[in-house]
């Protein structure tokens, strides 16, 4: 079978843990009844808190600990595969790392990915502010996981930022690319679907984009527009801010036969140019 249902998750996620995570297996269970057998989450899908150092009191070792628990449960519960957000898993003194963990639907951890990219930004044209790094270690690995939809890569939020990395994960053969992400409403608006559909289109890939949406408690607006996006750069299933499940088909298939008919892929020079 080439074709299968995929879900992006979304909603405003506050600062109590666990009504972050009822709202998360209930939006799961929405999305199963929907036919989805792929689901992935938001960055920092347990916490949005008012201050950058709270989610430190929610680390957990790698491997041991509630929300840990939580989304293999859930993953098996439900019998989805589940690529869960990010959560915080401890690193060295006084960091984490934010930690995207894939899970198959017999709740089994199929791999671990820590993002790579920090946003350390000052948000043109408003008063935001970001230090990621003041609390969070950056990741150094790549990944890419053999599944029943395909070759599945995974990022987070930032690291749209940098077709580099999509890149090297084409280059391991990556058909669908996962991207948690948790991004504010003024630079959502400016560049969320054009960097999603631009990855889609430079990598020929699926893309399944699930954001954070909405104005949270601590005052902090993100965008949403949680989507599915096709090879060819067509949004397939689309969120507003409100709450909610995207969910699109993904076609093996006809990824092949752009793949095929359009190979880009196979076209690039850069690797064998210098400047003069």
């Amino acid at each position: 079978m080439t074709e299968h249902l995929v879900a992006a998750i979304q909603y405003a996620a506050g600062t109590d843990v666990k009504t972050n995570l009822e709202t998360v297996g209930r939006l799961v269970a929405k999305a199963v009844e929907r036919g989805a057998s792929l689901v992935v989450l938001p960055e920092n899908l347990a916490l949005m808190g008012y201050q950058e150092s709270d989610k430190l009191q929610l680390a957990e070792d790698d491997g041991d600990g509630p929300i840990q628990d939580f989304l293999a449960d859930l993953a098996s519960t439900q019998g989805v595969w589940l690529v869960g957000g990010t959560i915080p898993i401890r690193s060295s003194p006084g960091k984490v790392r934010a930690s995207c963990l894939v899970f198959d639907d017999s709740g089994a951890r199929m791999g671990r990915y820590d993002k790579i990219h920090l946003f350390d930004v000052n948000v043109p044209g408003s008063k935001e502010q970001y230090r990621e790094s003041a609390t969070i270690d950056a990741g150094d690995a790549l990944l890419v996981i053999d599944s029943p939809f395909g070759k599945l890569g995974v990022s987070v939020c930032y690291d749209l930022r940098f077709p580099e990395l999509y890149r090297q994960l084409a280059d391991a053969g990556v058909e669908i690319l996962a991207v948690p992400a948790a991004f504010t409403a003024k630079t959502g608006a400016a560049h969320w679907e054009l960097l999603l559909r631009a990855r889609a289109v430079e990598n020929l890939a699926y893309v399944v984009a699930a954001g954070q949406g909405g104005v949270h408690e601590n005052g902090r607006e993100t965008y949403g527009n949680s989507m599915v996006v096709d090879p060819w750069g067509t949004v397939v299933a689309r969120l507003g801010t409100e709450a909610g499940v995207a969910v699109g088909e993904i076609d093996l298939a006809s990824q092949r036969h752009y793949r095929d008919a359009f190979p880009v892929l196979a076209h690039r020079k850069l690797d064998s140019v210098r400047f003069r």
